[in-house]
């Protein structure tokens, strides 16, 4: 289940299409969401199955990626996750919420999150390109321990939510890395999404292995003790919530890197060239 915390009830929605600009983006998304989350309710679909329906066509969103047919992946991604965002919601309108539920939704998110990567691996094992095979291995790796963090942190303490790079950010940063980029050439920027997931994955579980120690051990949590030292404490330690200001100013970073980075400063195995500084020489 992806837990956007943009997606929530009217009030809140609006308030944060006051504040930041992924939260206008979430409450646009949910108007479509709420018709098929009532009409998945009159059917009477569990949402145990709905959980089921949205790995199988995340499987098939796999297929796509391992042959290189990015947009059709990326298509079929937003389908799998609208099965992958209501089935959380049908359980609580139907009542039908349950501890087996919950594990059986987080244990099919790992499955949708490695036949993803398993994808991508292929994709660029096919092209012989064995950096590219290990830089998406590892980010598959990552993700993984950030999810087993979390859990294994939250078995000794009583939360353990920091860290920026979460299953919603890895999932909405594979879609963009699957559609054409909106600066000319329109390469798609797969590369640079995998560097980001990567190099913020690792960032994350650091956070949650020294968030947990510092909880433990009845540790302060690091500020930084100047301005520079503040703002790196704060960006690489993650601890905002989702619609705020310093979100969206990750956002903007994140993206910036992912579209006007070069190809060929990344190597990329499927595009090439200087992007958009070609067009500005």
């Amino acid at each position: 289940m992806i837990y956007y915390d943009w997606f929530l009830n009217d009030e809140d929605a609006a308030s944060s299409i006051s504040m930041t600009f992924t939260g206008f983006i979430g409450a646009v998304c949910m108007f479509p969401l709420r018709a098929i989350i009532r009409g998945s309710v009159a059917l009477g679909i569990h949402p145990n199955v709905l959980t089921l329906i949205g790995v199988l066509i995340n499987v098939v969103a796999a297929i796509a990626l391992g042959r290189g047919h990015f947009v059709l992946a990326g298509v079929i991604m937003i389908v799998a996750n609208i099965f992958d965002f209501i089935d959380g919601k049908v359980a609580h309108i139907t009542n039908t919420v349950s501890r087996f539920g919950a594990f059986w939704d987080s244990t099919l998110d790992r499955f949708s999150d490695i036949a993803l990567f398993l994808g991508l691996i292929y994709l660029y094992a096919s092209l012989r390109r064995t950096d590219y095979v290990m830089v998406a291995a590892l980010a598959m790796m990552f993700s993984i321990m950030i999810s087993y963090a979390r859990a294994r942190a939250e078995s000794l303490i009583d939360k353990c939510k920091v860290g920026f790079m979460e299953r919603p950010e890895r999932i909405v940063l594979i879609w963009i890395g699957v559609f054409p980029s909106p600066f000319p050439p329109f390469n798609y920027p797969m590369a640079a999404v995998l560097w980001v997931i990567l190099i913020l994955s690792i960032f994350t579980v650091y956070n949650r292995i020294h968030y947990t120690y510092l909880v433990l051990n009845n540790k302060p949590i690091p500020t930084g003790s100047n301005a520079i030292t503040r703002v790196m404490w704060r960006a690489f330690f993650w601890r905002d919530e989702r619609t705020t200001l310093p979100y969206d100013l990750w956002v903007i970073v994140i993206l910036a890197f992912i579209w006007l980075t070069p190809p060929d400063w990344l190597n990329d195995p499927t595009a090439s060239g200087l992007g958009v500084w070609e067009f500005l020489r």
